[in-house]
């Protein structure tokens, strides 16, 4: 059995991913639609399989124990701090679905030259975040909550995990 050196970053978004996809993938259509190496696809599903959190054959999600992970672990072993101002694009509380639930003074936004709003830097789970999230909307939801239980408070956390929770444990 190979070791395993811990979870990376891009090991969620690739689970998120399958999950909102839910057809028959191959892993280079994942990597195509996440802009990650299929071999990086290979890497990280052999880590999360690792960790309990896919099947033996890489294929299925285990989401009761994904969502454990995200709700106990998650902003511990991927902290976040905003950082500077920058052009980009929204995510945390500034998503659109969790902006009509929440009011805030600052935007948190992914740093993209593309962006369309200005807001405090958020680093995404990995660098080709923004572009897969406009290709596909309910992954963009559900990494913008993942955000926000990276930077959120008690209330907006609490939400966030609400909405997974209904989404991700069909």
């Amino acid at each position: 059995m190979k070791a395993h050196n811990g979870m990376r970053p891009q090991d969620i978004v690739i689970l998120l991913k399958i999950l909102s996809i839910e057809l028959n993938w191959q892993y280079r259509d994942l990597a195509t639609d996440l802009f990650i190496s299929v071999s990086e696809i290979s890497e990280s599903l052999s880590r999360s399989h690792i960790a309990g959190l896919v099947d033996e054959s890489r294929r299925r999600v285990y989401r009761q124990s994904l969502m454990e992970f995200i709700e106990h672990g998650l902003h511990y072993v991927f902290p976040q701090l905003p950082g500077t101002m920058v052009t980009g694009m929204p995510t945390a509380h500034s998503h659109t679905f969790f902006k009509a639930h929440f009011a805030a003074e600052l935007n948190y936004v992914w740093p993209d030259e593309k962006g369309w709003i200005r807001g405090l830097s958020i680093t995404p789970l990995h660098k080709g975040v923004p572009e897969a999230a406009k290709k596909d909307e309910q992954l963009y939801k559900w990494l913008a909550a993942i955000d926000i239980i990276r930077v959120g408070r008690i209330r907006e956390v609490q939400f966030a995990l609400d909405m997974l929770k209904k989404e991700i444990l069909i």
